[in-house]
C-alpha cells in the first residue's frame, strides 16, 4: 500500500509487517525517514536539525546553519550537496565538475509492478503489487533521476530501481548510479556478507558495523564466486529466530558493489548497485540509463524470516518456469561431465541413459565435448555445430533414441566464450573483448566474446538455434567459465562511451530472453564454473543454477547453507557425485551424499552404470524418497536449524557438530527434517534439534516410526538425534500432521 499526504509531503509505503517512509523537504530533496517494523504517523520528528561544525548548509538555507545533508538521511544521495558519506549517484559534468543536485519534480502511484526494459525485474501476479515512481531533476545538468519502488504487501518485500534520463544538450559521465542508497538514523548494527572462491562459494561472514566504510563486490564482469550481491544488516542480538534484520538482494549478474558505512554521527548507510569503480558511462542527449532492481526486506523475527521472504518472491515473482508443473517437480537428471568428461560418444551416452533409466533417473544431459573439434578445453569452443563423427550419429538421432527410452534430453552450452583455436575465432577475431595493443588475458584457454555488440549476440544465437532445432532438447545448461578482462569493444560508440561492460550483461540477458521465447518449453539451468554467477538476475532467465562445481557432500553443507540466506532450494542445483569426491577426495556414504543433494534440484553427477548392486538399490530408494518430498522441497518454507560456524549466528557458544535444516509446507502439515553429523567424539554428548515453523497445536507423526509429537513440543523441548559413531552419518525424518 502506498499513500501520499500532501500537507506533510510524506510518502508512506506499507507491507504486511513493515513501514517505509519518505519526506520531500522544503527544498525539494527526498529525505528517508524510516524503514522497519510497521508503525503509524509521521516520522519527521526523528530528524535532528542542529548546527554542526564543518557540516555545510545548502545555499537556500542562507544564514540558517542547522540544515545540512551531511547528517540528514537521504533517499538517494549525490556528491556536491554537502553530504560527504558514500554517495548513491556520482556524475561528472561536461565542464569536469563532479556534482549533481536532484530535486523533487513529480510522482505517480499505480496498481501493478513496474518493469525495466532489458533488465530482470520481479513481476506481479494480478494485483499483488503497487508501484511508486518519483521523478527528481537537476535543472542545471538537464538530468532526470527516477526512483522506482515496488510494494509486495503480502511478501514484506519492497523493490527499488534507478533510472537517469538526459533531457539536456550536454553529455555527462555517470560514474555511479546505485539501485538503493538507504540511511538508518540509529542502531547498533552488524552485517552478514557471503565470501568465497571457486568451488567454495557463499561462506557466511558476520561482523560489527564500526565507524568507516566496508565494501564487498565484484569487478570480474560477473557477480562472482568471491562475493554475492546479498547483504544483511542486523542488530547485535539478532539470530535466526528473533531480532531486527534487513536484507538487500541485487538482481544483477555483472560487476557490482555493496557498501555499508557508519558515519561520524553513528548513522548507518547501505548503498548497493551494479558495476565497479571503473564505471564511466557517457550519457548523451535523450539517452536513458536504467540500473538493476534491488529487493529489500525487513523482519523483527530474525534472519530466517527475511530469507524466507526472499525465497517466496524469487520462486513466485522472479523465476519463470517453462511449465506450471515445474513448480512442484523437476526432472531428475544425470550429467555426463563427471561420468566421461570430453570422452563422449553417442553409444556411451546411450549406455549411460540405459543405466540411468533403470534407476529411475528422468533426463540425460550431454555436457561439454559434443560440438566442433572439442576433445579438450584448448579448442573448438565457439564452433556450435554437432560433431557427428565423434557422436557417431546426428543430434536428432541421439535425442530420438533417448526419448524412446522415455527420458528427457539436455545439452551443455557456453555461448559467451571462444577458443582462439576455433573456426569461429579465425573468422571473427574482432568479436572478442581485447585491447588492440595488448596480448589478451586467457582463462581456461578461453577468450570472451563481446556480447555488448548485437551482431555478436545475433551470430552466436543463430548458430545455437540451429543446434537446438535439430535435437528436440528439453534442458540447457548455460555455462560461463571465466571472468571478464581486456574490456574493450570494437564497436567505437560503445567503447568510447564507456558502455562495454554494462551492455555486455544486457547482451547476456537479451540472448537468454530470446532463447526463452523461441523455446518456451526448455528448462535452462545457469552455471558459471559452478556458482560464479548465482544471483537473482540470472534466476529471472534460468530458474535454477548449478550451486558449485564442488560436489563433496560435506563442503556442500557450507556452500548450500550460505546460499540459502538469499535463494530458495528450488533454485539450487545439487547432485550426488562419486566417493572419493573428485574435488577434495573425501569419502562419504551414498546416503549422506543423497541427503545433501536433496536440498535442491536433485540429480546425479557420475557414471551410474559403474555403481554396484547395493549402490543401485540405494539410488532407486533415494529417487523414490525425493519424488515423495519434491513438492515440499521446491515450495516449502526453509529453516536453518544448526550453527555450522563458531558463534556466527549467536545460537551457541560454538558450532554444532551437525548440520540440520528443515522444510515445512505452507499449510504446516508436512515437514522434512534433514541432518548430517559433521563431528564425532568419544562418549558423545546427546544432540537435540529444535524444529521451527510448526503448528504448535497440531500432532505430528514420524512416517517411519509412527511416533507422535506435539508441534510445540518439537519446537521448544526438541528432538533427540541418535547417538551413532561413524563419520558423516545422515538422517532424514518426515513428519505429517494427523487429524
Amino acid at each position: 500500500m502506498i499513500t501520499f499526504i500532501e500537507k506533510d509531503k510524506l510518502f508512506t509505503l506499507e507491507t504486511k509487517n513493515t513501514t517505509y517512509q519518505i519526506k520531500i523537504d522544503k527544498y525539494g530533496k527526498l529525505l528517508h525517514l524510516y524503514y522497519g517494523a510497521k508503525v503509524k504517523g509521521n516520522m519527521s520528528y526523528l530528524l535532528d536539525y542542529a548546527d554542526r561544525g564543518f557540516s555545510g548548509n545548502i545555499y537556500e538555507a542562507k544564514e540558517k546553519r542547522n540544515y545540512s545533508y551531511d547528517y540528514l538521511p537521504q533517499e538517494m544521495s549525490s556528491i556536491g550537496v554537502g553530504d560527504f558519506r558514500t554517495p548513491g549517484i556520482v556524475i561528472k559534468n561536461q565542464d569536469g565538475s563532479i556534482s549533481s543536485d536532484f530535486r523533487f519534480e513529480k510522482f505517480k502511484i499505480k496498481k501493478g509492478k513496474y518493469s525495466l526494459d532489458g533488465l530482470p525485474a520481479s513481476y506481479a501476479q494480478s494485483n499483488e503489487a503497487d508501484t511508486l515512481e518519483i521523478t527528481t531533476i537537476d535543472k542545471e545538468l538537464g538530468l532526470e533521476l527516477k526512483l522506482f519502488y515496488g510494494i509486495f504487501y503480502e511478501k514484506d518485500i519492497i523493490t527499488r530501481a534507478t533510472q537517469i534520463i538526459n533531457f539536456g544538450n550536454n553529455k555527462v559521465e555517470v560514474l555511479k548510479a546505485d539501485s538503493a542508497n538507504l540511511d538508518f538514523l540509529n542502531g547498533n548494527f552488524e552485517m552478514l556478507t557471503f565470501h568465497g572462491r571457486h568451488a567454495f562459494e557463499r561462506q557466511l561472514q558476520r561482523q560489527a558495523v564500526k565507524h568507516g566504510i566496508y565494501q564487498i563486490g565484484s569487478s570480474r564482469g560477473t557477480s562472482s564466486h568471491q562475493y554475492n550481491p546479498l547483504i544483511f544488516l542486523i542488530e547485535s542480538d539478532t539470530n535466526e529466530k528473533r531480532g531486527n534484520c534487513y536484507g538487500f538482494e541485487l538482481e544483477w549478474s555483472g560487476s557490482f558493489h555493496g557498501i555499508v558505512e557508519k558515519s561520524q554521527y553513528n548513522q548507518t548507510r547501505v548503498s548497493i548497485g551494479a558495476m565497479s569503480e571503473t564505471f564511466d558511462y557517457k550519457l548523451g542527449k535523450s539517452e536513458i540509463l536504467t540500473m538493476p532492481e534491488v529487493m529489500l526486506s525487513f523482519s523483527s523475527n530474525g534472519i530466517g524470516q527475511v530469507s524466507r521472504n526472499f525465497h517466496d518472491i524469487i520462486r513466485e515473482n522472479i523465476c519463470r518456469l517453462p511449465k506450471e508443473k515445474m513448480k512442484v517437480t523437476r526432472p531428475i537428471l544425470v550429467n555426463s561431465w563427471e561420468a566421461a568428461y570430453f570422452d563422449i560418444s553417442g553409444e556411451k551416452l546411450l549406455e549411460l541413459a540405459d543405466s540411468a533409466k533403470e534407476l529411475g533417473i528422468e533426463m540425460l544431459v550431454m555436457d561439454d565435448g559434443w560440438f566442433g573439434q572439442r576433445n579438450d578445453d584448448n579448442q573448438g569452443l565457439g564452433d556450435w555445430y554437432v560433431n557427428e563423427k565423434k557422436l557417431g550419429m546426428t543430434l536428432a538421432d541421439l535425442s530420438k533414441k533417448i526419448k524412446e527410452r522415455d527420458m528427457k534430453f539436455g545439452i551443455w552450452i557456453e555461448p559467451e566464450m571462444v577458443n582462439e583455436n576455433s573456426i569461429f575465432y579465425r573468422k571473427h577475431p574482432d568479436y572478442v573483448l581485447k585491447i588492440p595493443s595488448k596480448a589478451p588475458i586467457c582463462g581456461r584457454n578461453q577468450l570472451v566474446l563481446d556480447f555488448s555488440r548485437k551482431e555478436v549476440v545475433d551470430e552466436i544465437f543463430t548458430d545455437i538455434c540451429k543446434v537446438l532445432d535439430q535435437g528436440n532438447v528439453d534442458y540447457i545448461k548455460w555455462d560461463c567459465n571465466r571472468s571478464l578482462t581486456d574490456i574493450f569493444s570494437n564497436d567505437t560508440y560503445i567503447q568510447e562511451n564507456g558502455q562495454t561492460e554494462y551492455k555486455y550483461v544486457l547482451g547476456v540477458y537479451d540472448f537468454l530472453e530470446r532463447l526463452r521465447k523461441r523455446y518456451p518449453n526448455i528448462l535452462i539451468e545457469g552455471c558459471s564454473g559452478g556458482g560464479g554467477r548465482f544471483d537473482a538476475g540470472m534466476l529471472y532467465y534460468t530458474p535454477q543454477i548449478w550451486c558449485s562445481d564442488n560436489t563433496d557432500a560435506i563442503d556442500r553443507l557450507q556452500i548450500q547453507y550460505g546460499t540459502s540466506f538469499g535463494y530458495p532450494l528450488s533454485a539450487i542445483g545439487s547432485h550426488v557425485s562419486v566417493s572419493p569426491n573428485e574435488q577434495c577426495k573425501r569419502e562419504t556414504t551414498i546416503e549422506t551424499r543423497g541427503t545433501v543433494a536433496m536440498a535442491g534440484t536433485f540429480g546425479y553427477e557420475m557414471n551410474v552404470g559403474k555403481l554396484n548392486t547395493e549402490e543401485k538399490l540405494k539410488v532407486r530408494q533415494q529417487i523414490k524418497e525425493y519424488k515423495d518430498v519434491e513438492p515440499l522441497i521446491l515450495q516449502g518454507d526453509y529453516y536453518r536449524l544448526s550453527n555450522i560456524y563458531d558463534d556466527t549466528l549467536k545460537n551457541n557458544s560454538q558450532r554444532d557438530g551437525f548440520s540440520a535444516w528443515e522444510v515445512v509446507s505452507k499449510d504446516k502439515k508436512n515437514v522434512l527434517l534433514s541432518v548430517v553429523v559433521t563431528e564425532i567424539h568419544g562418549n558423545m554428548i546427546p544432540n537435540y534439534i529444535f524444529l521451527d515453523g510448526l503448528d504448535p497445536n497440531a500432532t505430528y507423526a514420524d512416517e517411519k516410526t509412527g511416533e507422535k509429537y506435539n508441534g510445540a513440543t518439537l519446537m521448544h523441548a526438541g528432538f533427540l538425534l541418535p547417538t551413532e559413531y561413524g563419520q558423516y552419518n545422515s538422517y532424514m525424518y518426515k513428519f505429517t500432521v494427523i487429524e
